[in-house]
Protein backbone atom coordinates (compact mmCIF):
# COMPACT_ATOMS: atom_id res chain seq x y z
CA UNK A 1 0.00 0.00 0.00
CA UNK A 2 1.20 3.51 -0.81
CA UNK A 3 0.24 6.71 1.02
CA UNK A 4 0.22 10.22 -0.47
CA UNK A 5 -0.56 13.38 1.54
CA UNK A 6 -1.77 16.58 -0.14
CA UNK A 7 -2.22 19.24 2.55
CA UNK A 8 -4.87 17.82 4.87
CA UNK A 9 -5.93 15.14 2.38
CA UNK A 10 -4.42 11.68 2.71
CA UNK A 11 -4.85 9.26 -0.19
CA UNK A 12 -4.35 5.52 0.19
CA UNK A 13 -3.60 3.45 -2.90
CA UNK A 14 -3.77 -0.29 -2.55
CA UNK A 15 -1.03 -2.12 -4.39
CA UNK A 16 -2.23 -4.29 -7.24
CA UNK A 17 -2.20 -8.02 -6.44
CA UNK A 18 0.90 -9.75 -7.81
CA UNK A 19 0.76 -11.55 -11.11
CA UNK A 20 0.98 -15.34 -11.15
CA UNK A 21 4.32 -15.69 -12.91
CA UNK A 22 5.32 -19.31 -12.34
CA UNK A 23 4.21 -22.73 -11.15
CA UNK A 24 2.02 -22.33 -8.02
CA UNK A 25 2.38 -18.54 -8.09
CA UNK A 26 4.34 -16.20 -5.79
CA UNK A 27 6.51 -18.21 -3.42
CA UNK A 28 5.41 -21.43 -5.18
CA UNK A 29 2.91 -21.97 -2.35
CA UNK A 30 -0.45 -21.96 -4.16
CA UNK A 31 -2.02 -19.33 -1.88
CA UNK A 32 -3.68 -16.06 -2.91
CA UNK A 33 -4.71 -13.22 -0.61
CA UNK A 34 -6.83 -11.53 -3.27
CA UNK A 35 -10.41 -10.73 -2.24
CA UNK A 36 -13.49 -11.50 -4.33
CA UNK A 37 -12.18 -14.66 -5.95
CA UNK A 38 -14.69 -17.22 -7.29
CA UNK A 39 -15.84 -20.09 -5.11
CA UNK A 40 -18.52 -21.61 -7.33
CA UNK A 41 -18.51 -22.34 -11.06
CA UNK A 42 -19.45 -24.84 -13.75
CA UNK A 43 -18.80 -25.15 -17.48
CA UNK A 44 -21.20 -22.22 -17.96
CA UNK A 45 -21.57 -20.49 -14.58
CA UNK A 46 -19.09 -17.72 -13.69
CA UNK A 47 -17.10 -18.41 -16.87
CA UNK A 48 -15.76 -15.06 -18.10
CA UNK A 49 -14.46 -16.78 -21.23
CA UNK A 50 -13.00 -20.07 -22.40
CA UNK A 51 -10.49 -20.49 -25.20
CA UNK A 52 -9.65 -23.66 -27.07
CA UNK A 53 -5.94 -24.53 -26.90
CA UNK A 54 -4.68 -26.74 -29.75
CA UNK A 55 -2.58 -29.81 -29.04
CA UNK A 56 -1.73 -31.34 -25.68
CA UNK A 57 -0.06 -29.84 -22.64
CA UNK A 58 -0.30 -30.04 -18.87
CA UNK A 59 1.75 -26.90 -18.26
CA UNK A 60 -0.04 -24.45 -16.00
CA UNK A 61 -1.00 -20.98 -17.23
CA UNK A 62 1.01 -18.04 -15.91
CA UNK A 63 0.01 -14.36 -15.85
CA UNK A 64 2.18 -11.26 -16.34
CA UNK A 65 1.45 -7.80 -17.68
CA UNK A 66 -2.08 -8.50 -18.88
CA UNK A 67 -1.08 -11.65 -20.76
CA UNK A 68 -1.58 -15.33 -20.01
CA UNK A 69 1.13 -17.67 -21.27
CA UNK A 70 1.05 -21.43 -21.70
CA UNK A 71 2.59 -24.12 -23.88
CA UNK A 72 1.40 -27.04 -25.96
CA UNK A 73 2.66 -29.77 -28.29
CA UNK A 74 0.64 -30.43 -31.43
CA UNK A 75 0.83 -33.87 -33.02
CA UNK A 76 0.31 -34.54 -36.71
CA UNK A 77 -1.65 -37.68 -35.84
CA UNK A 78 -4.49 -38.37 -33.44
CA UNK A 79 -3.13 -39.70 -30.17
CA UNK A 80 -4.34 -42.19 -27.60
CA UNK A 81 -6.21 -40.22 -24.93
CA UNK A 82 -4.79 -40.27 -21.40
CA UNK A 83 -6.25 -42.70 -18.91
CA UNK A 84 -7.17 -41.29 -15.50
CA UNK A 85 -5.83 -42.50 -12.17
CA UNK A 86 -2.73 -44.41 -11.06
CA UNK A 87 -1.82 -47.58 -12.92
CA UNK A 88 1.02 -49.57 -14.43
CA UNK A 89 1.37 -49.88 -18.19
CA UNK A 90 1.33 -46.20 -19.12
CA UNK A 91 4.72 -46.38 -20.82
CA UNK A 92 4.64 -45.49 -24.51
CA UNK A 93 7.47 -45.65 -27.03
CA UNK A 94 8.79 -42.78 -29.10
CA UNK A 95 6.20 -41.62 -31.64
CA UNK A 96 7.07 -41.47 -35.33
CA UNK A 97 4.93 -38.51 -36.38
CA UNK A 98 5.96 -34.86 -36.48
CA UNK A 99 5.09 -32.64 -33.50
CA UNK A 100 5.07 -28.86 -33.13
CA UNK A 101 6.17 -27.32 -29.82
CA UNK A 102 4.14 -24.15 -29.23
CA UNK A 103 4.04 -21.09 -26.96
CA UNK A 104 0.78 -19.12 -26.65
CA UNK A 105 0.07 -15.62 -25.37
CA UNK A 106 -3.58 -14.96 -24.51
CA UNK A 107 -5.18 -11.61 -23.73
CA UNK A 108 -6.33 -11.72 -20.11
CA UNK A 109 -9.45 -9.60 -20.64
CA UNK A 110 -10.85 -11.23 -23.78
CA UNK A 111 -9.35 -14.72 -23.98
CA UNK A 112 -8.21 -14.00 -27.53
CA UNK A 113 -4.94 -15.61 -28.60
CA UNK A 114 -2.65 -12.59 -29.03
CA UNK A 115 0.12 -14.62 -30.63
CA UNK A 116 1.38 -18.17 -31.02
CA UNK A 117 4.93 -19.24 -31.79
CA UNK A 118 6.34 -22.55 -32.93
CA UNK A 119 9.71 -23.13 -31.25
CA UNK A 120 10.48 -26.55 -32.72
CA UNK A 121 9.10 -28.98 -35.29
CA UNK A 122 10.10 -32.62 -35.60
CA UNK A 123 9.68 -36.16 -34.36
CA UNK A 124 9.91 -36.23 -30.54
CA UNK A 125 13.39 -37.35 -29.45
CA UNK A 126 12.08 -39.10 -26.33
CA UNK A 127 9.20 -41.27 -25.18
CA UNK A 128 6.57 -40.17 -22.67
CA UNK A 129 4.04 -41.63 -20.26
CA UNK A 130 0.46 -41.79 -21.52
CA UNK A 131 -0.56 -39.17 -18.93
CA UNK A 132 2.41 -36.91 -19.63
CA UNK A 133 2.77 -34.51 -22.56
CA UNK A 134 5.67 -32.92 -24.40
CA UNK A 135 4.56 -29.59 -22.90
CA UNK A 136 4.18 -30.28 -19.18
CA UNK A 137 6.72 -27.73 -17.91
CA UNK A 138 5.06 -24.49 -16.76
CA UNK A 139 6.68 -21.34 -18.22
CA UNK A 140 7.83 -18.38 -16.12
CA UNK A 141 7.24 -14.73 -16.97
CA UNK A 142 7.91 -11.17 -15.92
CA UNK A 143 6.29 -7.98 -17.15
CA UNK A 144 8.13 -7.93 -20.45
CA UNK A 145 9.11 -11.50 -21.29
CA UNK A 146 8.07 -15.14 -21.07
CA UNK A 147 10.51 -18.05 -20.70
CA UNK A 148 9.12 -21.33 -22.02
CA UNK A 149 10.96 -24.56 -21.27
CA UNK A 150 10.57 -27.98 -22.88
CA UNK A 151 12.77 -30.51 -21.10
CA UNK A 152 13.92 -32.41 -24.20
CA UNK A 153 14.07 -29.40 -26.56
CA UNK A 154 15.23 -26.22 -24.83
CA UNK A 155 14.44 -22.90 -23.16
CA UNK A 156 12.97 -20.08 -25.28
CA UNK A 157 12.57 -16.42 -24.38
CA UNK A 158 9.94 -14.23 -26.07
CA UNK A 159 9.10 -10.57 -25.63
CA UNK A 160 5.57 -9.58 -24.66
CA UNK A 161 4.73 -9.03 -28.34
CA UNK A 162 6.03 -12.45 -29.38
CA UNK A 163 9.54 -11.71 -30.68
CA UNK A 164 12.11 -14.41 -29.98
CA UNK A 165 14.86 -12.91 -27.81
CA UNK A 166 17.07 -15.95 -27.39
CA UNK A 167 17.03 -19.73 -27.09
CA UNK A 168 19.00 -22.21 -25.00
CA UNK A 169 19.09 -25.71 -26.52
CA UNK A 170 18.84 -28.80 -24.31
CA UNK A 171 20.04 -32.23 -25.36
CA UNK A 172 17.35 -34.89 -25.10
CA UNK A 173 18.06 -37.62 -22.55
CA UNK A 174 16.35 -40.85 -21.62
CA UNK A 175 14.09 -40.70 -18.58
CA UNK A 176 13.02 -43.38 -16.14
CA UNK A 177 10.63 -45.81 -17.83
CA UNK A 178 10.44 -43.38 -20.76
CA UNK A 179 8.02 -41.16 -18.85
CA UNK A 180 9.34 -37.86 -20.25
CA UNK A 181 10.03 -34.54 -18.52
CA UNK A 182 7.98 -32.12 -16.40
CA UNK A 183 10.12 -30.03 -13.98
CA UNK A 184 9.39 -26.33 -14.55
CA UNK A 185 11.88 -23.43 -14.59
CA UNK A 186 12.01 -20.77 -11.87
CA UNK A 187 12.85 -17.09 -12.27
CA UNK A 188 14.76 -15.08 -9.67
CA UNK A 189 16.77 -11.84 -9.80
CA UNK A 190 17.80 -11.90 -13.42
CA UNK A 191 18.25 -15.65 -13.72
CA UNK A 192 16.24 -18.61 -14.94
CA UNK A 193 17.04 -21.82 -13.06
CA UNK A 194 16.32 -25.18 -14.67
CA UNK A 195 16.88 -28.67 -13.31
CA UNK A 196 17.06 -31.60 -15.70
CA UNK A 197 17.14 -34.91 -13.86
CA UNK A 198 17.26 -37.87 -16.24
CA UNK A 199 18.75 -41.35 -16.50
CA UNK A 200 21.91 -40.29 -18.38
CA UNK A 201 23.34 -36.94 -17.23
CA UNK A 202 21.45 -34.85 -14.67
CA UNK A 203 22.21 -31.18 -14.05
CA UNK A 204 21.09 -27.83 -12.63
CA UNK A 205 21.81 -24.61 -14.56
CA UNK A 206 21.50 -20.86 -14.08
CA UNK A 207 20.70 -18.91 -17.26
CA UNK A 208 20.99 -15.14 -17.69
CA UNK A 209 17.42 -14.02 -18.39
CA UNK A 210 18.54 -11.06 -20.51
CA UNK A 211 20.82 -12.93 -22.92
CA UNK A 212 20.26 -16.68 -22.53
CA UNK A 213 23.91 -17.13 -21.55
CA UNK A 214 24.65 -20.06 -19.27
CA UNK A 215 26.09 -18.60 -16.05
CA UNK A 216 26.85 -21.97 -14.50
CA UNK A 217 25.88 -25.61 -14.66
CA UNK A 218 26.48 -28.27 -12.02
CA UNK A 219 26.23 -32.02 -12.42
CA UNK A 220 23.82 -33.90 -10.17
CA UNK A 221 24.17 -37.45 -8.90
CA UNK A 222 20.52 -38.19 -9.64
CA UNK A 223 18.36 -40.18 -11.98
CA UNK A 224 14.98 -39.03 -13.30
CA UNK A 225 12.82 -36.82 -11.10
CA UNK A 226 10.04 -34.39 -11.89
CA UNK A 227 10.19 -31.84 -9.06
CA UNK A 228 10.41 -28.13 -9.90
CA UNK A 229 13.24 -26.38 -7.97
CA UNK A 230 12.49 -23.69 -5.40
CA UNK A 231 14.37 -20.46 -4.67
CA UNK A 232 14.40 -19.98 -0.89
CA UNK A 233 15.42 -16.55 0.41
CA UNK A 234 15.87 -15.94 4.13
CA UNK A 235 18.19 -13.92 6.35
CA UNK A 236 20.13 -12.52 3.42
CA UNK A 237 20.77 -15.98 1.97
CA UNK A 238 19.46 -17.31 -1.35
CA UNK A 239 19.19 -21.06 -1.92
CA UNK A 240 18.17 -23.06 -4.96
CA UNK A 241 16.52 -26.14 -3.45
CA UNK A 242 16.18 -29.26 -5.58
CA UNK A 243 14.37 -32.43 -4.53
CA UNK A 244 15.78 -35.75 -5.68
CA UNK A 245 15.64 -39.47 -5.08
CA UNK A 246 19.17 -39.77 -3.71
CA UNK A 247 19.27 -36.40 -2.00
CA UNK A 248 17.50 -33.14 -1.52
CA UNK A 249 20.22 -30.62 -2.33
CA UNK A 250 20.43 -26.89 -1.74
CA UNK A 251 22.83 -24.74 -3.76
CA UNK A 252 23.92 -21.14 -3.35
CA UNK A 253 23.62 -18.58 -6.16
CA UNK A 254 27.02 -19.70 -7.52
CA UNK A 255 25.97 -23.34 -7.80
CA UNK A 256 27.94 -24.49 -4.75
CA UNK A 257 26.34 -27.12 -2.53
CA UNK A 258 25.13 -25.75 0.82
CA UNK A 259 23.44 -28.78 2.36
CA UNK A 260 21.89 -32.11 1.49
CA UNK A 261 19.33 -34.48 2.94
CA UNK A 262 18.65 -38.16 2.30
CA UNK A 263 15.53 -40.21 2.86
CA UNK A 264 13.17 -39.33 0.00
CA UNK A 265 11.08 -41.86 -1.93
CA UNK A 266 12.31 -43.44 -5.17
CA UNK A 267 10.37 -41.01 -7.41
CA UNK A 268 10.11 -37.34 -6.47
CA UNK A 269 7.51 -34.96 -7.94
CA UNK A 270 6.16 -32.42 -5.36
CA UNK A 271 7.74 -28.96 -5.40
CA UNK A 272 9.48 -27.60 -2.27
CA UNK A 273 8.10 -24.39 -0.75
CA UNK A 274 8.46 -22.28 2.40
CA UNK A 275 6.03 -20.87 4.97
CA UNK A 276 6.31 -19.88 8.64
CA UNK A 277 10.10 -19.80 8.36
CA UNK A 278 10.29 -23.48 7.38
CA UNK A 279 11.08 -25.24 4.12
CA UNK A 280 8.71 -28.11 3.31
CA UNK A 281 9.91 -31.15 1.36
CA UNK A 282 7.75 -34.11 0.39
CA UNK A 283 7.80 -37.20 -1.79
CA UNK A 284 5.41 -40.11 -1.91
CA UNK A 285 5.82 -42.62 -4.70
CA UNK A 286 2.90 -44.99 -4.16
CA UNK A 287 5.07 -48.08 -4.64
CA UNK A 288 7.34 -47.19 -1.70
CA UNK A 289 6.96 -47.77 2.02
CA UNK A 290 8.81 -44.51 2.75
CA UNK A 291 6.79 -41.44 1.72
CA UNK A 292 8.31 -38.67 3.82
CA UNK A 293 7.68 -35.05 4.69
CA UNK A 294 10.47 -32.89 6.15
CA UNK A 295 10.21 -29.38 7.60
CA UNK A 296 13.67 -27.78 7.44
CA UNK A 297 14.89 -24.75 9.40
CA UNK A 298 16.96 -22.07 7.63
CA UNK A 299 20.72 -21.88 7.95
CA UNK A 300 21.65 -25.52 7.33
CA UNK A 301 25.05 -26.65 6.07
CA UNK A 302 26.48 -30.06 5.26
CA UNK A 303 24.60 -33.34 5.54
CA UNK A 304 21.48 -32.82 7.65
CA UNK A 305 19.98 -36.29 7.15
CA UNK A 306 18.15 -37.84 10.08
CA UNK A 307 19.77 -40.77 11.83
CA UNK A 308 17.76 -43.99 12.29
CA UNK A 309 15.01 -43.42 14.82
CA UNK A 310 15.23 -39.61 14.72
CA UNK A 311 12.25 -37.41 13.84
CA UNK A 312 14.08 -34.10 14.18
CA UNK A 313 17.54 -32.62 14.61
CA UNK A 314 19.20 -29.20 14.74
CA UNK A 315 18.08 -28.42 11.19
CA UNK A 316 14.92 -30.52 10.75
CA UNK A 317 11.99 -29.19 12.78
CA UNK A 318 9.78 -32.22 12.15
CA UNK A 319 9.49 -35.31 10.00
CA UNK A 320 6.70 -37.69 9.08
CA UNK A 321 7.66 -40.98 7.39
CA UNK A 322 4.42 -41.63 5.48
CA UNK A 323 2.64 -38.33 4.84
CA UNK A 324 4.05 -37.45 1.40
CA UNK A 325 1.88 -37.31 -1.75
CA UNK A 326 2.95 -38.69 -5.12
CA UNK A 327 1.93 -36.00 -7.65
CA UNK A 328 0.23 -33.01 -5.94
CA UNK A 329 2.43 -30.59 -4.01
CA UNK A 330 1.24 -29.98 -0.42
CA UNK A 331 -0.13 -26.68 0.84
CA UNK A 332 0.31 -24.55 3.96
CA UNK A 333 -2.62 -22.25 4.63
CA UNK A 334 -2.88 -20.48 7.95
CA UNK A 335 -1.57 -22.73 10.70
CA UNK A 336 -2.02 -26.03 8.89
CA UNK A 337 -0.12 -28.19 6.43
CA UNK A 338 -2.58 -29.87 4.06
CA UNK A 339 -1.90 -32.88 1.86
CA UNK A 340 -3.95 -33.99 -1.12
CA UNK A 341 -3.23 -37.59 -2.09
CA UNK A 342 -3.55 -38.87 -5.65
CA UNK A 343 -6.34 -41.31 -4.79
CA UNK A 344 -8.56 -38.66 -3.24
CA UNK A 345 -7.65 -38.58 0.44
CA UNK A 346 -6.92 -35.40 2.41
CA UNK A 347 -5.04 -34.78 5.66
CA UNK A 348 -4.02 -31.86 7.87
CA UNK A 349 -1.04 -31.39 10.20
CA UNK A 350 0.17 -28.51 12.33
CA UNK A 351 2.52 -26.65 9.99
CA UNK A 352 4.99 -25.72 12.72
CA UNK A 353 5.15 -28.98 14.69
CA UNK A 354 3.95 -31.69 12.29
CA UNK A 355 1.34 -32.90 14.79
CA UNK A 356 -1.61 -34.56 13.09
CA UNK A 357 -4.74 -32.40 13.08
CA UNK A 358 -6.93 -34.90 11.26
CA UNK A 359 -6.07 -38.17 9.57
CA UNK A 360 -6.89 -39.29 6.05
CA UNK A 361 -10.40 -38.40 4.94
CA UNK A 362 -11.79 -39.39 1.55
CA UNK A 363 -12.91 -36.21 -0.18
CA UNK A 364 -15.69 -37.89 -2.16
CA UNK A 365 -16.47 -41.59 -2.75
CA UNK A 366 -16.48 -41.06 -6.52
CA UNK A 367 -13.26 -39.00 -6.69
CA UNK A 368 -10.16 -41.19 -6.90
CA UNK A 369 -7.73 -39.42 -9.27
CA UNK A 370 -5.91 -36.16 -8.50
CA UNK A 371 -2.74 -34.77 -10.12
CA UNK A 372 -3.09 -30.97 -9.92
CA UNK A 373 -1.78 -29.36 -6.73
CA UNK A 374 -4.35 -27.81 -4.36
CA UNK A 375 -4.66 -24.05 -3.89
CA UNK A 376 -6.24 -21.77 -1.30
CA UNK A 377 -8.01 -18.44 -0.85
CA UNK A 378 -11.01 -16.95 0.98
CA UNK A 379 -10.54 -19.36 3.89
CA UNK A 380 -11.02 -22.36 1.62
CA UNK A 381 -8.91 -25.03 -0.06
CA UNK A 382 -9.59 -26.22 -3.59
CA UNK A 383 -8.75 -29.68 -4.96
CA UNK A 384 -9.14 -30.31 -8.70
CA UNK A 385 -9.65 -33.91 -9.78
CA UNK A 386 -8.72 -35.43 -13.12
CA UNK A 387 -12.46 -35.60 -13.85
CA UNK A 388 -12.56 -31.79 -13.84
CA UNK A 389 -14.35 -31.55 -10.48
CA UNK A 390 -13.05 -29.00 -7.98
CA UNK A 391 -13.85 -29.85 -4.37
CA UNK A 392 -14.09 -26.87 -2.03
CA UNK A 393 -12.89 -27.69 1.50
CA UNK A 394 -13.13 -25.46 4.57
CA UNK A 395 -9.74 -24.51 5.97
CA UNK A 396 -9.33 -25.32 9.65
CA UNK A 397 -8.95 -28.08 12.19
CA UNK A 398 -11.88 -30.20 10.97
CA UNK A 399 -12.52 -31.56 7.49
CA UNK A 400 -15.66 -30.13 5.94
CA UNK A 401 -16.57 -30.37 2.26
CA UNK A 402 -18.43 -27.25 1.15
CA UNK A 403 -19.09 -27.67 -2.56
CA UNK A 404 -18.16 -29.34 -5.83
CA UNK A 405 -17.65 -27.36 -9.06
CA UNK A 406 -17.61 -29.37 -12.30
CA UNK A 407 -16.19 -28.56 -15.72
CA UNK A 408 -16.83 -32.01 -17.25
CA UNK A 409 -13.37 -32.13 -18.87
CA UNK A 410 -10.19 -33.92 -17.85
CA UNK A 411 -7.85 -31.67 -15.85
CA UNK A 412 -4.30 -32.29 -14.63
CA UNK A 413 -2.68 -28.83 -14.76
CA UNK A 414 -2.48 -26.78 -11.55
CA UNK A 415 -4.59 -23.60 -11.96
CA UNK A 416 -3.37 -20.00 -11.72
CA UNK A 417 -4.92 -17.16 -9.69
CA UNK A 418 -4.66 -13.54 -10.79
CA UNK A 419 -6.63 -10.30 -11.08
CA UNK A 420 -9.76 -11.59 -9.39
CA UNK A 421 -9.90 -14.71 -11.53
CA UNK A 422 -9.08 -18.40 -11.49
CA UNK A 423 -7.50 -19.86 -14.64
CA UNK A 424 -8.12 -23.57 -15.17
CA UNK A 425 -6.59 -25.53 -18.02
CA UNK A 426 -8.46 -28.63 -19.16
CA UNK A 427 -7.46 -31.14 -21.81
CA UNK A 428 -8.78 -28.85 -24.54
CA UNK A 429 -9.56 -25.39 -23.13
CA UNK A 430 -8.36 -22.60 -20.89
CA UNK A 431 -11.12 -21.23 -18.63
CA UNK A 432 -11.13 -17.87 -16.94
CA UNK A 433 -13.43 -18.16 -13.93
CA UNK A 434 -14.58 -15.00 -12.15
CA UNK A 435 -17.31 -13.61 -9.93
CA UNK A 436 -20.00 -12.41 -12.34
Amino acid sequence: MRVWTFGSLTVLALAAPPDWTGFRGPGANGVSEEPNLPETWSSTRNVVWKTRIPGAGWSSPVVAGGRIYLTSAISAEEKEPPKKGLYFGGNRGKPSDVHRWMVYAIDFDTGRIAWEREVHRGVPPTARHLKNTYASETPVADGGRVYAYFGAIGLFCFSRDGKLQWSYPVKARETRYGWGTAASPVLHEGRVYIVNDNDEESWLAAIDKATGREIWRVARDEKSNWATPFVWTHGGRTEIVTSGTHRVRSYDSDGKLLWQLGGMSSIVIPTPFARHGLLYLASGYVGDQVRPVFAVRPGARGDISLKPGETSNAHIAWFHPQAGPYNPSPLVYGDYYYTLFDRGFFTAHDARTGKEVYSRVRIDPAASAFTASPWAYNGKIFALSEDGDTFVIAAGSEFRLIAKNSLDEMCMATPAIARGSLLIRSASHLYRIGVK
